[in-house]
Parts: C-alpha cells; structure tokens; sequence
C-alpha cells in the first residue's frame, strides 16, 4: 500500500451533504487485513537493523561498555557511542521554543533516567543486533536515585503545560472559605502513566546525500520535519517523512523522539538504510509519560449550597534535564461558578524521562480530583450531586469571565441523567445490591475539554473527468482523520466520497498542523474546507465569463457547487458540469490552496470548551472489594459532528480509559534503583472488554458558531475527563468509603 489512500471503492455515491453521515472507515479493511504499511513494515534494500541499549540505573554515568565484545559478534555491522556518533548542527540539549524538548543522543557519559539509550548497536540481523547491545554489558558510577513526589526539593514553577501561568487567582480565596458554611479540604493522588499505543515508536531512515527519507510514526511531520532538519543541519525541504498510518500516539508522538534521532544517525553513520524500533520496555523512559500529581483541593459553599471559594494546589514532577509539568489544576478555572478561584503549583524534579503530552494532559488528573471533590461538596451540602453540579455549574469561564456554550452542558446533564436513569439514585451511600448481594453505585462526573484549533494549510484539486484531489499533510492515530476529513473535502467541492481521492500521511503535502489537543479535524478540516471553496471560486470565475456557459452573468448572484455541477443561486435549473467548465476552458484540472488558522478575534471574546456528562454504575463485592465498572452513559455536546460512527468510537477510547484511570493504570516505581518495575504489557494494568460490559454515547446537538466555520470541536480527549471521576464517585456510592488515590484498589476498599 502506497502512501496515497485511494477513493472508497464499490460504495454508491452519496446525495447531499457527506458531512454528518456515518461512513465506515476509508482505511479499516486495509487494517484488519494487513494491508495497512505502517512505519516498521518498510524494507528498503541493504537495511540494517538497529537496536538501543539503554540504562539501567536511574542516575549515574556509564564508566564501561564492552564494544569489543558486541562488534566481534557475528553480524554485528557497527557501534555507535558517544565517541564515534556523526556530528549534529545543533546540541540535543539546546531549547529554541517551549514545543522543543531536550533528546539524549549520547552526547555525554551522563544517566539522567533508566532506560535512557547509552549506545547503539547496527548488525544485519534483528537478533545480532539485540545480542551484540547484550553484549554490551555496561559498568556505571551509580548515584541515589530521586522518585516519588517528596523525592526532591520542591519549588515553584514559572509555567505549567505550555505558557500556563503556574498561579491564577480571582476574588479572595481565604476569605471565600472562611465565611463558607461547609467545606471540602481533601488531597488526591494520581500515579505516573506512560503511553502504550500498540505501535511503539520506531524509524526506517535512509540518507542520499544531503536528502533524508523517513518512515516513523508521526503526529507532527512538519514539526518532525523542521526539528531534525534543525538537528542535522539540512533544509527541511531535503527531508520527507511518511507517516501514513499511526498505531496510536496519545501524544507521545508529537515530537521526534530520541531513540526515532538515533536511528537517523545510524544511518549516516553506517552509510545504509536503517530500522529501529523500540521494544515494549524501552517506551517506559525516553518518548515521554504522564507525570504524578498530588492535588489538594479546598472548597466552601454557602448556606444554599453555592460555591464561596475553589481552590487546587497541584504538586507534579519533571525531569531534572528539562520542563513539562503536568497542569492539572487548570481544569479548576473552566467548569464551575465561584467568586473566588485560586490554582498554584509547587514541583519536584526526579530521575526520569521527561513527562509529556498524554491523552487529556492536565484535563485527565485534574478532573478525576475535581470531580471526586465536588461530589464530596455535594455530599456535605446534602444535594443530589446532579443537582449540585447544576446549581453550580459556569454561565461563563470563571476566571478570564467569557461565555461559553453553558446550554449545551446543561443539556448534556439531563439527557445523561435520563438515559441513565439517575432519578432511581438513592442519595445515601451503601442502599443498593444487585441480585447476586453486590454492592452497586451509582457516580457522575462532568467532562470538559477546550476546542482547540491551529495552523494548517491544504490543497483542492479538480479534474476534467469530474473527479477530485484533496490534500493535507494529515495524522491518522487511529481517530479515522482519513474518513472525516475525507468527508469534509468532498463537501468542499461538491462531490460525493466515491469521486474524491484523499492524500495524506506525507512531508511533501500541505503542513496540516499537528493531531493533537483534539484539534486536528476543526484544523485540518478548516483548511481543506477554504482549499474547497477557493477552487470552486476558481472554476465559477471560468465559467461566469464564458458567455458559452448557462452560468454566464452569474457572478453578481453567485453560484452552488453541487454534485458535480455548479449551479446559479438565484435559479438552480440553470448550471453545467465541471467536467463541461474544464473541457471548454482546455484545462485538464484546476486547484488551489487554502490555509485555516483559529480566529483570535473569536478566541479573545468567547471561551471555547466540548461539554459532556458521564453517569457510572459499578458493582463492589462486600467481601472481597473487587470492582467492576458495569455500565456507563455519556452525554456529550462537541459542536457540529462530522462522521458519528467515528465520534462514539473515539468517545468510548476516552470512556475506556477513564475507567482505566480509576480502577487499572498506573506505573509502579522502584524506589531503590528508580526503575518502573512493570514496563511491559503483562503487568501494566489496562482494561479489556469484560472491564467495560457496557457503554452508551448520547451526542447533544450543539450549533457554535464561533469556533470555526463548521462548527467543529474535537472529541478525542473529553470522554476520559467526566468519566474517572464518575467511577470514583460511584464506588463511594456504593461503599461509603472515599477513596482519594488512584487508582483504586480492591485493597483500599478492605482497609
């Protein structure tokens, strides 16, 4: 399979609009057949096979490696150390913008994490090369390692996230508690995570000259492009990267990765096409994780249960080589009405891989907390938490003051709470049992998730034959990017699905911005949307001039580009073929260019968030504390639904994971030598189908006319935000007890 998805094939051509329409995937029977080329499935003649030895001390530096030993096993092609790695134009180290972070490219002795890579070992076999990096056997200097969040000393940040001010406040928080009738005072901890998508990350590199091709694995590619260009010194033009399909990213693939740079320099250093991909345990240090936090979160209400005072103090963690703190307070700012709001941070540094972008950074670990607080405020207040929430919940952000689409949540609340049934919930905890004598809860959580958009530019393209070309430099994770903005480019020049040929997963197309912040559909889609309209305009500017055309004069009133025609607008029974515009114009095509960016105006006046509601049931044996989540509804409004086939099936990732992120995944730490002690598959706990029997979506129309043209916001990363806290909520209501630690084990519940 090339990188070029071709049109659907044996599917009639659609009538009307192919926005909203629940098409399967363009690219799903490539995938479930194996016909799908992802990165690691390239072959190119004469490649070697590459493989990273990594540390295994967390802090320290390498005083020995038996290169003698590795480069005398048979196969074995070369070793590249500190000593003999080809020259970078740049230093890894050096930071030129806050999306840049530092990379280890063996540029010194120095261990900064375990698994960080210390050598690389080329042979042209995938098991020389991994015997020859065993072979390797490498001495260290070992220091104590610093883990856990009192593992260091800590302090206060500059900025959290990406340029997040570190300390927010509005009003006066002190004295919000101090006249509150009631409050909440409660500290939450939530584990470090790491990305597991099914593909790990990995590179195939050959170099021709100066002129670099790539297959990796990339949310990014001009953002991939422009670093390792910048890396190695080349224009970023001599570099093309093909990514047409992504095992799952969650983020860890925004940026180049160390180990992906590794590969690249192999390559220049062996002369010869190379393929380096990480095993399962080496994901667990170098490509970036979820960072711990410890959130205190204090509340007051007043007499009718209203807020007087909101207030999280997050402690997080980063690397001590570089900066990413997890915001996890942040989510305080957006969801509910208060006078006064603080957010604040303190955090360590430890001895581990940089923590990074992971599905909902920020927004995951601060709205479990938050969500299990407010449920707690609920509690004190004696309110249905339903009720409270609605009481309490933001007509507009409150701390920059702008209105966001608040109906929408609202009715996120009630069709939620119905299709669930929530009237039926006792409010005491510990009141109901299932047939079987288990104890059954019932919990809420409010999700949430800003409407990002960024910077992306496409092509449209129309052919004599009637047919036609989109094309953007897009990401497919997995989220159906091939499918939806399939959808949206056939819309844009009015042709069904069948008659479009989509490209994307390229360097060399049209940068479509990165696919992330669940932003990549409204970004992408928006520039090939204008792409679509301009060269519409183009093809209409032909055929009003031509006084050969039914459509001739027509420019004063305009024309409607649909089914492959153009139409007037004043009198639609009058319009011509594209196939006949281009024919008499003697062009075989026509194309143009569009390019979309958020609009700043827009973005200045109004805040832009998704909305939703997650109502959870769980079931908890009274004996053993095993938990089950047994069902789970969510409601959620997210503007204008492109494919909603492809939207519950991202809802319900975000659902799974939430669910994940209460009772199942976490990281566990060897506090001794620093290293994660359940970096594989086996025991890194995730759910599977019999964890989650049961989910249902709700999509709550919502027209928002200030997000973008269309209407679009993403859906990626606001399943997971209402539904750790729901989980959470109802194992209290199932047992009594509150739980404040995740995830939460069936020990917590027998303490």
């Amino acid at each position: 399979m090339s990188e070029t998805l071709l049109s659907e094939s044996g599917r009639r051509a659609r009538h009307g609009s192919n926005i909203g329409q629940p098409l399967t995937r363009r690219d799903g029977v490539l995938k479930v057949t194996g016909a799908a080329t992802y990165a690691a499935d390239n072959h190119p003649e004469g490649m070697l096979y590459a493989v990273v030895a990594t540390s295994t001390i967390a802090r320290g530096r390498v005083t020995f490696l038996d290169e003698a030993a590795a480069r005398a096993h048979p196969g074995v092609v070369e070793v590249m150390t500190g000593a003999n790695r080809p020259a970078l134009a740049t230093d890894p180290d050096e930071k030129s913008n806050p999306f840049m972070f530092r990379l280890d490219l063996l540029q010194n002795d120095r261990v900064r994490y375990p698994t960080q890579p210390i050598a690389v070992v080329i042979a042209e076999t995938l098991e020389a090369a991994t015997e020859g990096a065993m072979l390797l056997a490498p001495r260290y200097e070992a220091e104590p390692a610093r883990t856990g969040l009192d593992g260091a000393e800590s302090f206060a940040p500059q900025s959290v996230g990406v340029g997040n001010p570190a300390f927010a406040e509005t009003g006066d928080v002190e004295s919000g508690l101090a006249s509150a009738a009631r409050r909440v005072d409660a500290t939450y901890e939530t584990p470090a995570q790491y990305h597991n998508a099914m593909e790990p990350h990995c590179v195939v590199a050959q170099w021709d000259g100066d002129t670099l091709s790539l297959d990796m694995p990339s949310q990014g590619l001009a953002m991939a492009q422009g670093r390792i260009a910048g890396l190695f010194g080349i224009a970023p033009e001599n570099i093309r990267i093909r990514s047409p399909f992504l095992g799952g990213g969650f983020g860890s693939k925004g940026f180049p990765a160390g180990p992906q740079i590794l590969g690249i320099l192999a390559a220049r250093l062996t002369g010869r096409p190379v393929k380096l991909v990480l095993r399962r345990e080496q994901m667990f240090g170098p490509v970036g994780h979820r960072a711990p936090t410890r959130q205190r979160i204090r509340l007051g209400m007043a007499e009718d249960g209203r807020f007087t005072a909101i207030e999280n103090h997050t402690r997080t963690t980063s690397s001590t080589f570089d900066d990413f703190f997890e915001p996890a307070a942040d989510v305080a700012h957006t969801l509910y009405a208060s006078p006064a709001i603080r957010t604040s941070y303190d955090v360590v540094r430890l001895d581990t891989g940089t923590p990074l972008f992971m599905r909902a950074p920020g927004e995951a670990t601060g709205s479990i907390a938050l969500e299990s607080a407010i449920d707690e405020a609920a509690e004190a207040a004696g309110m249905d938490p339903l009720a409270f929430r609605l009481k309490n919940y933001a007509e507009v952000e409150p701390i920059s003051g702008k209105p966001f689409s608040s109906k929408a949540l609202r009715e996120c609340y009630r069709q939620g709470a119905e299709r669930f049934g929530w009237s039926k919930r006792p409010q005491q905890a510990r009141q109901m049992r299932d047939e079987a004598g288990l104890l059954v809860g019932w919990g809420m959580g409010t999700a949430t998730f800003p409407a990002l958009m960024f910077q992306a530019k496409a092509r449209a393209t129309i052919r004599r034959d009637g047919t036609g070309l989109i094309e953007t430099g897009a990401h497919d994770m997995g989220q159906g990017a091939w499918t939806a903005l399939a959808q949206i480019g056939a819309d844009a020049i009015g042709l069904g699905m069948d008659e479009v040929e989509f490209r994307a997963g390229t360097s060399d197309l049209p940068d479509a911005g990165i696919a992330g912040g669940s932003g990549h559909t409204a970004t992408a889609g928006m520039a090939l949307h204008k792409a679509g309209l301009a060269v519409i305009e183009k093809l209409a500017e032909l055929a009003v001039s031509d006084e050969r055309s039914p459509l001739y004069g027509a420019g004063n009133v305009g024309t409607i580009a649909r089914e492959g025609k153009l139409l007037r607008r004043d009198d639609e029974s009058r319009g011509e073929p594209y196939t006949a515009i281009l024919e008499r114009a003697g062009l075989a095509k026509i194309e143009a260019e569009g390019e979309a960016a958020a609009d700043g105006a827009a973005q200045e006046a109004y805040a832009m968030h998704a909305h939703g509601a997650v109502f959870a049931e769980v079931k908890v044996d009274p004996d053993l504390g095993q938990i089950r989540a047994t069902r789970l509804v969510g409601a959620f409004a997210a503007g204008r639904v492109i494919n909603p086939k492809l939207v519950q099936s991202q809802l319900f990732g975000g659902m799974i994971w939430g669910v994940s992120f209460a009772l199942h995944e976490h990281a566990v730490t060897d506090r001794r030598s620093g290293r994660v002690m359940n970096a594989d598959l086996a025991e890194y706990p995730i759910p599977v189908n019999a964890d989650v029997p049961s989910l249902e979506t709700i999509l709550v129309h919502e027209d928002d006319a200030h997000v973008n043209a269309l209407g679009i916001k993403g859906v990626g990363e606001i399943g997971i935000t209402g539904t750790g806290g729901a989980v959470a909520n109802a194992i209290w209501h199932a047992t009594g007890k509150r739980i404040r630690r995740f995830p939460i084990s069936l020990a917590d519940l027998l303490d």
